[in-house]
C-alpha cells in the first residue's frame, strides 16, 4: 500500500474515490492535500496594488465600492462576493454579487477583446445579502441569499431581461450554486454550522421554475457513500430544510461549489475542508483539510469560494486566513497563488476566469478600510497553465 493511500485509510477512515477523469487523476484512496511548491513559484513583493504574485502575472483594480467604474457613469456596489464570467461576443462580462442587507443585488462589467471596460450596470435589485451563486448553461446568474429562508435569484448578466425569483430551489440560507449539465441538476451549499447539500432537479432542464429539491444523505465519516432524498418542504417552514430528512449529512458551514467533468467540489468554513463528490461513483471525500496538513503550516485557511481553471487545478478564497486565494493541483498539492497585503479585515471573493482562462477576476469585500462600502474587484492576468 502507498503511503498516502494507507494515509488515507488511516486518517480519514472509510471508502474513498479517487481523483479519477480527465481533470482530477491519481492513486486510489488518495490523501487531502498537502502543502508543496505550486505551479507558479513563490509569491513576489507586493504590487502597486498590494498584492503578491508569482513570476509573470500582474493585477489591476476594476472597480471599488462607491466609486465610479472607469470608463462609465455605474456606481459600483458595496461588498463585492461570488462572481462568474460569460462570453460577450469577442469580449466578456464579469458579474459579482452584493452581499448587503438589505438592497444587495449583482451587479455587471463589460470587457472588449483587449480586456478595455466597455460598460457597468446593475442586474438585481431590491435582495438581501447576496452572498455567492453560480452561473448556469444557459448564461444566467444564480444569485443566492444567505439569509434565512433565502432565495434563488436567476439573473441576466446583460442586464436585459428582469431577474426572476426561483422558490422552487428552496428556501434556506443559501451560499453557492453549480450547475451539472450530465445529470442535468443545480447543487446548492448552506451556510449554517449544521448545514447541508442538496441539488435541484429541474422538471426541465434551463427552466428553474420547478422541479425537485434533493438533500445528500450519508454518514457521518469524511468519506463514503451518498444518495439523494427529496426535501418534503422546499419551503422551508415551519420546518427547516435540513431538518426534515433523516440521516441527511450535516456539514459545517457551506461555502463555494464548482463542478467539472463528474466531480462537485464544496467548501465548509467551519472544519476548513475542502470535499469532493465523484458522481460517476456515488462518494465525496475530502480534497483538502487543514488538520490534516502532516508538515508545516496549513496554507489554506478560512475557506470560501472555489473555482477551477482547465488546467484541473482549483482555486479557493481566504475569508481571513492570510487573505490568499491557493491551488489545489490534481497532484494533491496546495499552494498560495496570490496574497493580499493590508487586508486582514476583509475577505477575498468571487474568483471566476475570464472565457480563454488568462484573467482571473476577484474582490477584496471590505478592501483597505474593513467596511462593505470599501471593497475592491481586481483582474489578474498572467500564464495561467492550460
Amino acid at each position: 500500500m502507498e503511503r498516502r493511500t494507507f494515509l488515507r485509510a488511516t486518517v480519514v477512515g472509510g471508502t474513498a474515490a479517487a481523483f479519477g477523469g480527465s481533470l482530477w487523476h491519481g492513486a486510489a484512496y488518495a490523501a487531502p492535500a498537502q502543502p508543496g511548491t505550486g505551479p507558479y513559484g513563490a509569491l513576489g513583493s507586493p504590487d502597486a496594488n498590494g498584492i503578491r504574485l508569482p513570476a509573470g502575472f500582474t493585477s489591476r483594480v476594476i472597480a471599488r465600492s462607491g466609486q465610479t467604474v472607469s470608463g462609465t457613469s455605474y456606481t459600483w456596489h458595496s461588498a463585492p462576493d461570488g462572481g462568474a464570467c460569460y462570453a460577450d461576443g469577442t469580449g466578456w462580462i464579469y458579474v459579482s454579487n452584493s452581499e448587503i442587507n438589505p438592497s444587495g443585488g449583482a451587479s455587471a462589467v463589460k470587457f472588449s477583446s483587449s480586456g478595455a471596460i466597455t460598460g457597468a450596470y446593475r442586474i438585481l435589485s431590491g435582495t438581501r445579502q447576496n452572498c455567492a451563486g453560480g452561473r448556469t448553461p444557459w448564461n444566467t446568474w444564480l444569485s443566492c441569499e444567505e439569509v434565512d429562508r433565502g432565495f434563488v435569484y436567476e439573473t441576466d448578466p446583460w442586464g436585459v431581461t428582469p431577474a426572476v425569483q426561483r422558490p422552487a430551489m428552496g428556501r434556506f440560507k443559501h451560499e453557492a450554486a453549480a450547475a451539472d449539465p450530465v445529470r442535468r441538476v443545480i447543487y446548492l451549499t448552506e451556510d449554517e454550522t449544521n448545514g447541508r447539500f442538496y441539488r435541484f432537479v429541474p422538471t426541465t432542464w434551463g427552466d428553474l421554475s420547478s422541479g425537485t429539491l434533493q438533500v445528500m444523505v450519508a454518514g457521518s465519516a469524511a468519506s463514503g457513500s451518498f444518495s439523494w432524498t427529496d426535501v418534503p418542504d422546499p419551503d422551508g417552514s415551519p420546518t427547516t430544510t435540513r431538518t426534515q430528512v433523516s440521516g441527511s449529512k450535516s456539514y459545517n458551514g457551506g461555502e463555494g461549489c464548482y463542478y467539472a467533468d463528474d466531480k462537485v467540489w464544496f467548501t465548509t468554513k467551519g472544519d476548513n475542508r475542502v470535499w469532493q463528490l465523484n458522481l460517476t461513483s456515488g462518494t465525496y471525500e475530502l480534497a483538502y483539510d487543514d488538520s490534516l496538513v502532516t508538515s508545516g503550516t496549513a496554507p489554506l485557511t478560512g475557506v470560501d469560494n472555489i473555482t477551477g481553471a482547465s488546467s484541473g487545478d482549483l482555486f479557493v478564497a481566504e475569508d481571513g486566513g492570510t487573505m490568499e486565494i491557493c491551488l489545489i493541483t490534481p497532484d494533491d498539492v496546495v499552494a498560495p497563488f496570490l496574497r493580499i497585503d493590508g487586508q486582514s479585515s476583509s475577505e477575498i471573493t468571487g474568483p471566476a476566469f475570464s472565457p480563454d482562462g488568462t484573467r482571473l477576476y476577484f474582490s477584496s469585500q471590505r478592501g483597505t478600510t474593513g467596511s462593505s462600502s470599501g471593497g475592491i474587484t481586481y483582474e489578474v492576468t498572467g500564464p495561467f497553465r492550460s
